[in-house]
């Protein structure tokens, strides 16, 4: 079924409203796996557990982290409360991060494209919800150098899941099983022969599990691919911040990030890739 004008109005309304949680998951679900962190510890060590206020996804009630004002409805609706409020808190009119909208406006525009790419399908639906997914990894990774288990093996049995029910066009479930072995191996690999090697870690385990998860949505054919352009991506990102930023090269970079894009890339663009790449 093809896309209609009214089709791709609705696709970035609903993909704006899912940034704006996406906001919410980026933020929160960091404190709420430090949170379960603390508690394991103190039931380790036979302390009592503390008594902490509920804080998960949804409550409590998004608020300005400059002055607690909980924010209303009306100055949450995706980019446009933004750009009413000119980036402002509504009460203490501290600066509102800019990432915010953008990250609105990407999930909005990726929802768009998928269902551009592949129609009014379950494809695109299933397309949609990997990209939405990768979006939540990409900020979390970059802020905090972590892939929660919460989010990378949902989507990895999620994969194979859309592939068991054909969702994924020229994927079969073989594909999909052999790509999510083959992509948590080729990194454990890597990441034993760089520890053996330099004697440090090279990445952390949520990397071999993303890169397992994409295996199981587009096949072990596109992992190459996905390697390849991560790499590259990592590259140009990394001389990127070192130049114009001054980062100290020493320092490690968030690979995550770089499978993620890699992998969107991937969804759009596979088959073009792999006669690209491996003709």
């Amino acid at each position: 079924m093809p896309a209609t004008i009214p089709l791709l109005l609705a696709v970035a309304l609903v993909g704006l409203c899912i940034g704006s949680f996406l906001n919410v998951v980026i933020h929160r679900m960091p404190k709420m796996l430090e949170r379960g962190w603390r508690e394991q510890c103190a039931e380790l060590a036979g302390k009592p557990p503390g008594e902490e206020p509920v804080f998960n996804l949804w409550v409590p009630r998004s608020r300005c982290p400059a002055c607690g004002h909980a924010i209303r409805a009306t100055d949450n609706v995706p980019i446009v409360s933004y750009l009413r409020l000119r980036g402002r808190c509504a009460e203490c009119k501290a600066p509102i991060s800019v990432r915010y909208p953008l990250v609105e406006a990407l999930t909005g525009v990726l929802s768009v494209c998928a269902v551009l790419r592949f129609g009014a399908t379950p494809a695109a639906l299933a397309a949609c919800v990997l990209v939405w997914t990768l979006i939540a990894l990409t900020f979390i990774d970059f802020d905090t150098q972590l892939l929660p288990d919460n989010l990378t093996l949902p989507l990895l049995w999620t994969g194979l899941l859309a592939n068991t029910l054909g969702a994924v066009p020229s994927v079969s479930l073989r594909d999909a099983v052999i790509g999510a072995i083959a992509g948590y191996l080729a990194l454990w690999t890597v990441y034993w022969l760089f520890k053996l090697i330099r004697g440090k870690e090279g990445m952390g385990y949520g990397d071999f599990k993303l890169l397992a998860a994409l295996g199981a949505w587009l096949g072990w054919q596109l992992l190459p691919v996905i390697v390849l352009l991560s790499s590259v991506v990592g590259a140009a990102i990394g001389m990127t911040l070192i130049v114009f930023k001054g980062r100290d090269h020493s320092v490690p970079m968030a690979f995550g990030p770089f499978l993620a894009i890699a992998g969107a890339i991937a969804l759009f663009f596979g088959p073009t890739l792999v006669k690209t790449f491996f003709p």
